[in-house]
C-alpha cells in the first residue's frame, strides 16, 4: 500500500450494502402515519443522519406546532422506523453486499488492516442486517458501530473514535472512511482522517457529493486499491 493504513471505515446501506430505496421508503412511511407527507427528494440527503436527528429536522420543517416536536413525539416516529426496517431485513431475499465490497475487505484484511463499519441506523437494524449477511461472525470486519452507541450521529466523528479505541489506534491519519452521503464524508473529516470519501453507489450522485469535497470520489469500491 501506498499509505500507512491502519483502520478503514465504511458506511453500511448504500456503500456496503445493497439499498434499493428501502430505508427512505420506511422512513417517509413512518412520517406519514403520523400525518406528513415528505416527498423522498426531501427524504435522501437525510440518509447519513442519526435517524432520530432526521426525524426531528424534518418535524421541524413540517410540524407548524413546535411545542408538539418532543424527544418523545420523535421516538415514537423513531419506533415505527425501526419496526418497519427490521422486518424487512428480516424478511427481505434482496439483503445483499455490494459489488466487490466482500473483496475488498477480504484484501486489506489480508494486509493486517481492521475493517469498521459504522451506520445512521440504531443497533437493532444494523444487528439483523449484519447478522444475516454473517460479516462479523465470519470474520470478515472487525468492528460494527451504530448511531445509538455514541453521544452524537454523524457528522461527528465519535463512531469512528470508537472503533479507533477499540484497534488501539491513536493517529487519525492511519485511517481511511469511505460513505455515500455528506454526513459521511464530514464525519471523516472531523475525525481527521487521512482521506475521507465519496462513493456513488447509494444517496448521492458524484455532483451530489462534490460540494462537500471529499478527497476523492469513487463509483466502485474496487476503486479504493488504485488510492491506497
Amino acid at each position: 500500500m501506498k499509505h500507512d493504513i491502519q483502520l478503514i471505515v465504511f458506511d453500511i446501506a448504500g456503500t456496503t450494502v445493497k439499498d434499493n430505496g428501502e430505508i427512505a421508503d420506511a422512513f417517509q412511511q413512518a412520517m406519514h402515519e403520523h400525518g406528513y407527507e415528505i416527498p423522498q427528494e426531501k427524504i435522501y440527503p437525510l440518509m447519513g443522519y442519526k435517524k432520530p436527528e432526521a426525524i426531528r429536522m424534518m418535524l421541524e420543517e413540517y410540524e407548524s406546532d413546535k411545542p408538539a416536536i418532543t424527544t418523545s413525539y420523535i421516538n415514537i416516529i423513531h419506533s415505527r422506523f425501526l419496526q418497519l426496517m427490521v422486518q424487512y431485513y428480516q424478511t427481505t431475499n434482496d439483503l445483499q453486499p455490494l459489488p466487490h465490497a466482500e473483496e475488498i475487505f477480504a484484501h486489506y484484511k489480508s494486509k493486517g488492516v481492521k475493517i469498521g463499519l459504522d451506520t445512521g441506523f440504531s443497533h437493532e437494524i444494523t444487528n439483523v442486517i449484519i447478522e444475516k449477511l454473517g460479516w462479523l461472525k465470519d470474520g470478515k470486519i472487525d468492528y460494527v458501530v451504530s448511531s445509538d452507541e455514541v453521544q452524537a450521529g454523524r457528522p461527528h466523528p465519535y463512531m469512528i473514535q470508537k472503533m479507533m479505541t477499540a484497534a488501539n489506534i491513536t493517529a487519525a491519519k492511519k485511517v481511511v472512511k469511505l460513505g455515500d452521503t455528506e454526513v459521511d464524508i464530514n464525519e471523516g473529516k472531523n475525525a481527521r482522517c487521512l482521506f475521507s470519501i465519496g462513493v456513488t453507489t447509494g444517496a448521492f450522485t458524484r455532483e451530489a457529493l462534490q460540494p462537500y469535497a471529499p478527497d476523492f470520489i469513487i463509483d466502485d469500491l474496487k476503486e479504493l486499491m488504485e488510492i491506497l
